[in-house]
C-alpha cells in the first residue's frame, strides 16, 4: 500500500480528462489510466456490475462467479470479490480477463476524486492513489470547470435530502461521475437551490451535462 511519502502524479490539463472522460461515456470504450503499480480498483472489495448487453464479457466468466445484481432487471449481474477483497479475476497482481473485463473496469477512473473534491475513505489504496493525481490548468477554462466539478459535488451532497429518494448514488464512485454529469449548472449562473436541482433533475434524465 502506498502512503503519504510517494510521489506526486502529474496528469492531463483538466479539461483535456474532462473531453477524454465525455468520449470514454458515449463510446464505451474506457479511460487510458496510467496506474502505474496501484491496483486499488482489483483488491477493494468492489462489487462488478456487468449489464446484458456485456456479451463477450459474460463468455470468459464462469456461471459459479455471477450473481443476480439486486433490485435490477434479469440478465443484469455482479461479480463479487474473496475474503481479501480481491476480484474474483485478479491473479498475479493482475486482471486474468484483461482483454474481456467489464464496462466498469474499463471506464474507472480514481481521478473522478480530485476532480470533485469526493473521498473514497473506506477503500484507502483508492484514496490514497487518488490524493496522487495533480492535473494541469494552463487555461482559465481548466479553473473554471474545476470550480464548476468541485461545486457541484458540494451541492448534491449539501442538498442530498432535497432529492428524490434514490436520485444521489451511494457509492462516492458514482457520486463523482453525476457531479461531473451535471457541471455545466455550475458553470458560473446564479440561481437558487431549487432551480439548480430542477436543471439537475432534467440533466440527469436526458443524460447530458458536459460543459
Amino acid at each position: 500500500m502506498r502512503n503519504d511519502h510517494d510521489p506526486p502524479l502529474p496528469t492531463l490539463a483538466f479539461t483535456d480528462w474532462l473531453r477524454a472522460m465525455d468520449a470514454s461515456a458515449r463510446s464505451g470504450e474506457g479511460m487510458a489510466v496510467d496506474c502505474g503499480e496501484c491496483r486499488g480498483c482489483c483488491t477493494s472489495s468492489y462489487f462488478i456490475p456487468i449489464e446484458s448487453d456485456e456479451k463477450e464479457t459474460l463468455a470468459h466468466i464462469p456461471k459459479r462467479l455471477l450473481f443476480p445484481a439486486p433490485g435490477k432487471s434479469k440478465g443484469r449481474w455482479l461479480i463479487g470479490f474473496d475474503e481479501k477483497g480481491h476480484c474474483a479475476f485478479f491473479k498475479d497482481n493482475a486482471c486474468s480477463i484483461y482483454a474481456h473485463r467489464p464496462r466498469v473496469c474499463r471506464a474507472y477512473d480514481c481521478r473522478v476524486f480530485p476532480a470533485t473534491g469526493l473521498s473514497e475513505d473506506d477503500k484507502p489504496a483508492i484514496a490514497n492513489q487518488a490524493k496522487r493525481w495533480r492535473f494541469g490548468f494552463p487555461s482559465a477554462e481548466d479553473e473554471r470547470q474545476f470550480e464548476a466539478a468541485r461545486a457541484a459535488a458540494r451541492f448534491l451532497r449539501g442538498h442530498a435530502a432535497d432529492f428524490p429518494e434514490a436520485f444521489l448514488p451511494s457509492q462516492a464512485t458514482q457520486l463523482a461521475a453525476l457531479a461531473l454529469r451535471i457541471r455545466s449548472v455550475f458553470l458560473g449562473k446564479r440561481s437558487t437551490s431549487a432551480a439548480k436541482i430542477a436543471e439537475i433533475l432534467a440533466l440527469a434524465a436526458h443524460g447530458a451535462g458536459s460543459g
